[in-house]
């Protein structure tokens, strides 16, 4: 599949803080991606290089072939983004803002999307944006990014501040319409159990590069939680196949992409001392956790 979105070799620090370096990856076209990290790990750092808002200090970012530091105004409009706090002018109403938003992508602005999510929201037309929940705004700042027909929509913590509600609400409709659409969808979140609705294909990064790019079924269907009785003296030192190996009371836990069988193997040829080894797979946060460490 084409990529619509490609970052090469990026690098950035904050002073003489590392966020990452030499991180690479794609987005193909069509598709919703979720980049999924802890704290700290770079994702906002990295919407901020993709939006154009921040120079990294090497590498670069294109999106529909030209790099993001020098595209044209005309090559932007393309590009849907939603960041941290949602809709600005919250003294308008509803009516207001969508005929604000609207002069500024004249020839392409769809406001029939807009007033169809509206509508799923039952608010009044004349509602101000300044007495709305955090719920109904991110709505409206989705609703605008819907008008305005973009190619490729990116999301920062797109269900911020949502209760269960909105939060399926959002990624049941966003997902739908970026599938009807053919849209290409870039988004991050903490809430990972909405990722796991939405997303085709995930990113895990942890802290400066990334331990797997892949579609969530794929990884969901490989990745496994190992269990397995050992001596409470024993401290695992096991090899990278292995991710972040514990002991509590004699129950020994790990993942890992390799199948029953050959973690059978591997931990007789690593002469691990253990029984009862079990397995099973994962939802995607269990996945994420298992992958990044539970700290």
């Amino acid at each position: 599949m084409t990529a619509i979105l490609e970052c090469k070799h990026l690098t950035h620090y904050y002073g003489k803080r590392k966020i990452y370096e030499d991180l690479s990856f794609e987005v193909p076209r069509g598709r919703i991606l979720g980049l999924l990290g802890k704290n700290g790990t770079g994702k906002t750092t990295t919407i901020n290089i993709l939006s154009g808002y921040l120079k990294p200090r090497a590498g670069e970012c294109r999106i529909f072939g030209e790099n993001i530091q020098t595209m044209a105004p005309s090559m932007r409009s393309r590009i849907g983004l939603l960041l941290e706090g949602h809709v600005q002018y919250q003294f308008m109403n509803i009516v207001q803002i969508e005929k604000f938003y609207s002069a500024f992508y004249p020839g392409q602005w769809r406001r029939e999307a807009y007033y169809e999510l509206m509508n799923k929201l039952r608010v009044a037309p004349g509602q101000m944006i300044a007495r709305m929940s955090n719920g109904q705004r991110s709505q409206v700042a989705l609703g605008l990014i819907l008008a305005q027909n973009p190619e490729l929509l990116i999301l920062d913590d797109f269900s911020l501040g949502l209760d269960p509600g909105y939060r399926r609400l959002f990624s049941d409709y966003l997902r739908d319409y970026a599938r009807a659409e053919d849209k290409t969808v870039f988004l991050t979140s903490h809430i990972i159990q909405d990722m796991e609705r939405l997303v085709d294909d995930c990113i895990i990064m942890d802290y400066g590069r990334i331990l797997t790019q892949q579609p969530v079924a794929r990884l969901l269907g490989t990745l496994r939680r190992y269990t397995c009785r050992v001596p409470e003296q024993y401290v695992p030192d096991l090899p990278e196949e292995f991710y972040h190996p514990s002991v509590i009371r004699g129950r020994m836990e790990t993942c890992s992409f390799l199948p029953p069988a050959d973690v059978e193997r591997r931990f007789a040829e690593l002469q691990v001392p253990c029984t009862d080894l079990t397995s099973e797979l994962m939802n995607l946060e269990d996945a994420f956790i298992g992958l990044t460490g539970k700290y």
